[in-house]
Formats: C-alpha cells, sequence, structure tokens
C-alpha cells in the first residue's frame, strides 16, 4: 500500500487545489498514469502516479485545497476493499437527524412568535426599540459564493479579500474555470464588486506584508484619491517572500565581467535565416550562453550546488534554469533538466519551449523545480547590468544584459593592436559567499568569457 501526496509543485509554492481525478475508487492505476490534475498560482498540471496497484481511497475531494505533502490518496495491491470516495466537492454535512418534528400539540405554544413576554409590571406601548440598524455587510458572503466551485488558491482568497461575487466573473480556464486573470479584470472593472463591501478593504497590512516588503510594526500605505488598487498576484507574493528570504539567507558578492560576442554575432549573421526556417524561431544569444555556462561548470563544480545544513551539495548535472517573464506580472524559472548532455540547438529548442509553455500556464511540475544554476536574461531589454537575486538553495545566478555595438582594442595575431566595431555586453553573476570565494567566481566567470569569444559556433551548430 503507497499514500501518495500532494507533491512539491515549485520552490515557493506551498499548497494546490485538486481539479479533477482521473480515477475513481477501485480503478487500476499504472505506474506514471495520469492520476489527478492539481492548480496552483503557477501550474495547472496533470500529475501521474508514483507507483501502480489499484486506488484504494481517495482523501481530497475535487476542489479542495492542501498543502504540499498532504497524503490525497492512497494506491493498494487490490486486494483490500477499497475505501468509499470523498464527495466530490466539499465534503457535504452527514445529513444530521433533522429536528424530529414535534408533536404538534407540545411545542405550539412556544412556536409561535409570542406577542410579548408576559412581563409583571404592566407595559405601556414599550418605547420602540431602535429599529435595527442595518445588519453590517455580511463579509463571508462573497466567499461563500464561491462554495462548490473549483478554484485555486490565489483566486479564492482574491474573491474573499475584495468582496467580489463570484457568480459575476466570467471564468476563462479549462471547463469555464475563474482564473487569476478573471479575477484582476474583475477587480479593476468592479463589475463583480459585493454591494456590501468596497475592493479596497483588502489592502492594507496583510497584502503589505506577505511579500516581505513591508517592515514589521510600520504601518501599511492606504490608497487615497486619484490611486489605482491593484491586487498583488501570487506569483508577486511569493516572488518577494522567496527574494527577501534570499538575501537574508545567503552573503551575496557580484563578478562582472565584459564579453566579446563578435565571434557568436558572426554565426548568428550568417545562420539566422536558415535557424529559424529549421526551428521556427530566432537565434538570440541566450543559447551560446547557456552551452559555455554548462561548460564552464564541469571545470568549476562548486558553482553548480546548494547549501544544505552545514555542507555544500555539488550536483554532478546540469538543470539550468531560465528566468523568464509572464508579462511584466512575474518571474518563472523552468528548467532545462540534465543540459550538460545537449549541444547548442538542443539547448535553443528547450529554451523556447519552456519560455512559450511558461507565458500560456503550461509547465508542468517537474518543469518548474530541480533547478542546479540559474540565468536571468535582461539583455532583450537592452539592459546594462543587472545584479540578479540568487535563486535559492543555488549556489549562484548570471545575468545576461544587452549586447551593443562598440569600438574595441582587438589584438592581431602578430601582437599588434586596432581598433575594431564589436559587439560586446556584460555577464553579471551573483554568488552564494559561503559556498567560495572571489577568486573562484572570477575564473569561473573568465571560463565562461572564452569560450563564448573562442569557440567554433559554426561547428557547434
Amino acid at each position: 500500500m503507497a499514500e501518495i501526496q500532494l507533491p512539491q509543485l515549485g520552490e515557493s509554492v506551498t499548497e494546490g487545489t485538486i481539479t479533477k481525478w482521473f480515477k475513481a475508487v477501485g480503478d487500476s492505476v499504472a505506474e506514471d498514469e495520469v492520476l489527478f490534475e492539481v492548480s496552483t498560482d503557477k501550474v495547472d498540471s496533470e500529475v501521474p502516479s508514483p507507483v501502480g496497484g489499484v486506488l484504494t481511497e481517495i482523501r481530497v475531494a475535487e476542489g479542495d485545497t492542501v498543502d504540499v505533502g498532504t497524503v490525497i490518496a492512497v494506491v493498494g495491491d487490490g486486494a483490500a476493499a477499497p475505501a468509499p470516495a470523498p464527495a466530490a466537492t466539499a465534503p457535504a454535512p452527514e445529513p444530521e437527524p433533522e429536528p424530529e418534528p414535534a408533536p404538534a400539540p407540545a411545542p405550539v405554544v412556544e412556536a409561535m412568535p409570542a406577542p410579548a413576554p408576559v412581563a409583571a409590571a404592566p407595559a405601556p406601548a414599550p418605547v420602540p426599540a431602535p429599529a435595527p440598524a442595518p445588519a453590517p455587510a455580511p463579509v463571508a458572503a462573497p466567499a461563500a459564493a464561491t462554495a462548490g466551485q473549483v478554484l485555486s488558491p490565489i483566486v479564492r482568497r482574491l474573491i474573499a479579500d475584495y468582496g467580489l461575487d463570484a457568480s459575476r466573473i466570467t471564468g476563462t480556464g479549462p471547463d469555464g474555470r475563474i482564473t487569476r486573470s478573471d479575477v484582476e479584470a474583475a477587480i479593476r472593472s468592479g463589475v463583480a464588486s459585493s454591494s456590501t463591501r468596497s475592493a479596497p478593504a483588502a489592502v492594507s497590512a496583510p497584502a503589505a506584508t506577505t511579500t516581505g516588503g513591508q517592515r514589521r510594526g510600520t504601518p501599511a500605505p492606504r490608497s487615497g484619491t486619484g490611486d489605482t488598487v491593484e491586487p498583488l498576484n501570487n506569483i508577486r507574493r511569493r516572488t518577494g517572500e522567496h527574494m527577501v528570504m534570499s538575501k537574508q539567507v545567503s552573503p551575496h558578492a557580484y563578478t562582472i565581467v565584459e564579453v566579446d560576442y563578435e565571434n557568436v554575432e558572426r554565426v548568428r549573421r550568417s545562420h539566422r535565416d536558415e535557424f529559424r526556417a529549421s526551428e521556427g524561431f530566432g537565434l538570440n544569444y541566450l543559447p551560446f550562453v547557456s552551452r559555455a555556462v554548462i561548460d564552464a561548470l564541469r571545470n568549476y563544480p562548486h558553482m553548480n550546488a546548494s547549501v544544505g545544513d552545514g555542507e555544500l551539495i555539488v550536483h554532478n548535472y546540469v538543470n539550468l534554469a531560465i528566468a523568464v517573464d509572464i508579462d511584466f506580472t512575474g518571474l518563472l524559472a523552468p528548467v532545462i533538466h540534465e543540459a550538460d548532455d545537449k549541444r547548442l540547438r538542443a539547448i535553443a529548442r528547450d529554451i523556447n519551449d519552456l519560455a512559450a509553455r511558461a507565458r500560456s500556464k503550461q509547465l508542468s511540475a517537474d518543469d518548474i523545480t530541480g533547478g542546479t544554476f540559474t540565468l536571468s536574461n535582461s539583455g532583450s531589454f537592452g539592459s546594462h547590468l543587472v545584479l540578479p537575486i540568487i535563486n535559492q538553495p543555488q549556489v549562484a545566478i548570471i545575468s545576461t544584459d544587452g549586447v551593443h555595438r562598440k569600438p574595441v582594442v582587438v589584438n592581431g595575431t602578430d601582437g599588434s593592436e586596432s581598433i575594431a566595431i564589436h559587439s560586446v555586453g556584460m555577464l553579471a553573476m551573483s554568488w552564494d559567499h559561503r559556498a567560495f570565494d572571489g577568486a573562484y567566481a572570477a575564473a569561473f566567470l573568465r571560463d565562461v568569457k572564452e569560450i563564448i569569444e573562442t569557440r567554433d559556433w559554426e561547428a557547434e551548430l
């Protein structure tokens, strides 16, 4: 018998919503066969069963949100009688014995609205009790409106925080499911706001403190006339928490080199049309940098490591994470697994595929976990120098900045020097001073630079 737990669905994801079970209790399940679908604030993913057997118990119903590591099902060998599955929605309370219809005669007096309690003192027309003040707005009402709907944790939270009526939000997700984008659009338009609660009520301490950006005890800023209130989406919140934690945990140090990309640029220019025709996308600098980093990591294994409890865990494989911007709403870092076994063209395909699936929320849990080294590509925006924050628990991250044409000194084979116009850009690396020292970091970046500038990229393509 094996217990199936909700897997870790990304470094900063702590919970998930079971949106669909593909098997029922009593069904046979093969190892690696899709068992259930889970929705988090980063990905919607179909999760395969880690074992084969018979599904004997489902402990978490569709629509329920649970923490990572929670046992959600049990797979056995089929010998034991399967336990009944829970209700498909939130556990419906077992029908409590309805209040037995009391015998008609006895309760009649008590059941009647009793005009006025018989009082000893004559009660001249009682002073009309102050008319019941309008009942305070039922804050929980919007949340109740979501009952029975399959929603991700952040969607439920936003609907509750902003007092929205879920029935007035049109879902654009699978099977009409309400997505985070749908809720944010409703918040901006105000069409789904509850008549009893105004949206800005949620903009207070909780939202300001969950990202780690608000100091404890500091009053949270409040919106005023002329301000537009936008909810921090869950990627923003989780990214903030992760980055604050990283700065607190790792003593960040920085090493920067200038790289002459002219060797790469010649190959890009000569292969640009052929590459786009055969692959369906353009060839930028990132695959070249990725290939150079992967090769340099072989000579500097401590760069490809994680810091544990009083130990450095050196990885004997390279899972290269590539930071991807999600339409300016946040970052994800999907992973090219076993990148050290891939050449330039395969790396370029993986980068393009992961970026496209990240932006369309089609990444699986495996796609965003297991990274051992990260590249952050700000260069597409023409940046000059970006100092990134380490993606924990890794020990280093490189920012690839903009490549620009500029005059450089070129050394001839005879030792002479001349001025030429080349494509030049910066590589900036943030690294964890617990793992190694500056000389090691500088030597690693020197190797990356040398590979980019001198490799026969023509042969590589």
